[in-house]
């Protein structure tokens, strides 16, 4: 029985781990709460969609939207938002992979805020050096059809048994 209870707990562990890039002690402070207070010099772990990839010869920076993170670190696919940052290395990434709409997840130390334009609106980013990060691979696409042989799809019933919602037992039990 011990055995059983230790393969279990084994196994469900490594459902939810945090990709190893990600691991270490971070500070727990939403973006937001970075501007509030002088949060400079934290380490922390941010994630979201990347909205715009710029490159300069220095360095790449990132503007993502800010998602909740699941327990593995990955953006959760929500309405929710806790603004945007800017996340910058000193590397170049390829904006065709590193492309808009994908999920990313950061690492690093939060620096002095920049200010730059939404639009007409003046926005105040909180800003990340990134010591690493993680690209998530991109999730399958849903289709709105269901899939073949799903309809139309009735339930069997033996003779002389029938659906009480079905209109009427004499009616025929298919569709086609």
């Amino acid at each position: 029985m011990l055995r059983w209870t230790v393969l279990i707990v084994v196994l469900l562990s490594g459902c939810a781990s945090i990709p190893a890039p990600l691991r270490g002690n971070v500070a727990t402070i939403s973006p937001q709460q970075t501007l509030q207070e002088d949060a400079a010099g934290n380490r922390v772990r941010w994630g979201g969609e990347i909205i715009k990839v710029t490159v300069s010869k220095e360095e790449t920076c990132f503007e993502l939207l800010t998602k909740p993170l699941d327990r593995s670190a990955r953006p959760l696919r929500s309405d929710n938002s806790d603004g945007r940052f800017i996340a910058c290395a000193p590397q170049f990434f390829d904006p065709a992979v590193y492309a808009k709409g994908r999920d990313m997840t950061v690492v690093g130390t939060v620096i002095e805020p920049v200010s730059g334009k939404i639009g007409e609106y003046d926005y105040r980013y909180p800003r990340v050096t990134i010591e690493r990060l993680y690209l998530w691979p991109e999730r399958p696409a849903f289709s709105t059809m269901p899939p073949p042989n799903f309809y139309p799809y009735r339930p069997f019933y033996p003779y002389g048994f029938y659906d009480p919602f079905w209109p009427s037992p004499f009616m025929r039990r298919y569709y086609w």
